[in-house]
């Protein structure tokens, strides 16, 4: 199981977005320039913030603003904006398995209940986290790394 690196780059996005927010117009440009990688992708991934009401991206060099507190922005707030195709099931289940053999016919009874609980395990801990969490953690790395 590996959710993609979109997930932590948003992540990334928000916590820089918060960083910088007083020193400079962060932008995708600037968000790009610290993640090391591409405007454009970072641009896809503000577009899906910005649908799920997460962030304001002003046009041009506006630059990018929070529509929450950070201690309202969940983890698991920012997983369901960037991978809203794999939020509703966590595990994609094989197609069509064999109704004729005797696993085939019972493999849904036997996993379906479970994953439903390691899923709701996951939504839970990431419901834990926020980016106030990330913010006050950097702040207190940046102050051990003086």
């Amino acid at each position: 199981m590996q959710i993609s690196s979109k997930f932590t780059v948003a992540l990334h996005i928000f916590t820089c977005v918060d960083a910088f927010k007083d020193e400079y117009k962060v932008t995708s440009d600037f968000l790009a320039g610290s993640i090391n990688t591409n405007p454009v992708i970072v641009r896809r991934l503000l577009a899906k913030l910005k649908n799920a009401g997460l962030i304001k991206v002003a046009r041009g060099t506006g630059g990018i603003e929070l529509t929450r507190p950070l201690n309202k922005i969940s983890f698991l707030d920012v997983y369901a904006a960037i991978e809203p195709e794999n939020k509703a099931d966590l595990f994609r289940f094989h197609e069509s398995p064999n109704p004729k053999c005797p696993v085939g016919r019972n493999i849904h009874n036997l996993l379906d209940g479970k994953l439903a609980a390691i899923q709701e395990a996951m939504e839970s801990e990431m419901k834990r986290y926020t980016i106030a969490d990330l913010s006050s953690e950097l702040h207190e790395l940046l102050r051990e790394q003086e």
